[in-house]
């Protein structure tokens, strides 16, 4: 067709021109040969522009991915392993009962906390979808290579006895008023462990927030962080480009590191009345609103709707618990490719608004509640409509 066309144009010249790149994205990247996933690369700044490079950081990024998780899953795993067995190396110092804050024990309980955390959110990725069920076609070798006599991430689930209710980092219910769409009547319906050798899309999911928590101490793991990291590891876990899928977990991982650097300010509750914390935002839905549609804006004042109640989860987790996640994927073309970054994001929630302005115009507070919580909308391509069109009239 004439925009694969368009995309392969682009690419193919030794450097990409970005702002022809934004601007093809953000009409919506066609899935065929990999492109959005390429262009997902780029737009999050993994790939740079030059393509001479591509290959080398590629390969560079890669290696150093592995290098992490030989640090921070296999070598505990191995520590773990061994205290069973040998007891030489076991000295008082670092033992698993040494109060010592520095032991690298302590940090192993802690780190289990974190792990549960995140064991319990990537189990409901998508409950709507096998996919992050089933196995992956590139099992991490490194991880599942049967001569490694080391604990993994999933044994360390397992034998955590840590009650998962210590672990009450819920923030303002980013994941407990999700939406209707995204819980399942059958909460029995559990991931099942598959067998040695193998590991489901969650699995891998898991080990990159578990990664990420490891290096950025100062947010580790916050609820919602398996929401943003879904639908992009979904996308490079399916590229049809079995090269890149191959990579797909480091991939994602750096992809992820980037967007969170842009984002994570949403997710750190101390800075949510700063100018970049989420409050700033939710207030800044609200003020655009006002703009384009006061009316509608006064309505929601009256009844008291505060931005809180719904903006929160559609701006922290851009709007992947709104949508189906093709849907989703199809707004973060659009959210990914705006130079701007997330002001995009504002007129979209904005234009969620106004296409439901008539419902919300004559319900009352507990009818519109339960329309914000559960957006009526299913179509994604009339939402961005109108979001360019009140991008235009400004």
């Amino acid at each position: 067709s004439l925009r694969i066309a368009d995309f392969q144009e682009v690419l193919g010249e030794p450097t990409v021109a970005l702002a022809k790149l934004r601007d093809l994205c953000f009409s919506g990247i066609p899935f065929d040969g990999g492109l959005r996933c390429l262009c997902w690369k780029i737009l999050l700044n993994y790939l740079p522009l030059e393509k001479a490079l591509w290959s080398s950081l590629l390969k560079k990024q890669r290696d150093l991915y592995s290098q992490f998780l030989k640090e921070m899953i296999i070598q505990p795993g191995i520590a773990k392993a061994n205290l069973g067995v040998s007891r030489e190396d076991v000295t008082l110092e670092d033992h698993p009962l040494n109060p010592n804050p520095d032991s690298r024990w302590n940090t192993y309980f802690k780190d289990n906390e974190v792990l549960l955390q995140i064991d319990k959110d990537v189990r409901r990725l998508y409950p709507d979808m096998a996919f992050f069920q089933r196995p992956t076609d590139y099992p991490c070798l490194l991880i599942l290579d049967p001569q490694n006599e080391f604990e993994t991430l999933r044994k360390r689930v397992e034998q955590t006895t840590l009650k998962s209710q210590t672990v009450a980092r819920n923030r303002s219910g980013v994941t407990n008023v999700s939406s209707p769409l995204k819980t399942t009547p059958n909460a029995l319906s559990e991931y099942e462990v598959l067998p040695n050798g193998c590991e489901a899309h969650w699995e891998v999911v898991e080990r990159i927030l578990f990664i990420y928590a490891k290096l950025n101490p100062g947010i580790a793991y916050v609820q919602g962080m398996n929401e943003i990291v879904g639908p992009l590891y979904y996308t490079f876990a399916t590229d049809p480009n079995s090269e890149w899928k191959e990579h797909a977990e480091a991939d994602t991982f750096f992809c992820f590191t980037n967007l969170m650097a842009e984002i994570r300010d949403n997710f750190i509750k101390s800075l949510d009345d700063s100018q970049c914390g989420i409050t700033y935002k939710m207030e800044k839905v609200y003020s655009t609103l006002k703009e384009k549609d006061v009316e509608l804006y006064l309505k929601l004042q009256e009844q008291n709707i505060k931005p809180q109640f719904f903006a929160f989860r559609w701006l922290t987790l851009l709007l992947s618990q709104e949508f189906l996640l093709p849907d989703v994927i199809r707004i973060w073309d659009s959210l990914f490719a705006d130079d701007k970054r997330f002001d995009f994001l504002l007129l979209v929630c904005c234009a969620m608004l106004t296409l439901i302005r008539d419902q919300l115009l004559e319900g009352d507070f507990t009818l519109n509640m339960r329309l914000l919580q559960d957006y009526p909308i299913s179509d994604v391509h009339l939402i961005l409509k109108k979001a360019k069109e009140l991008q235009d009239s400004k």
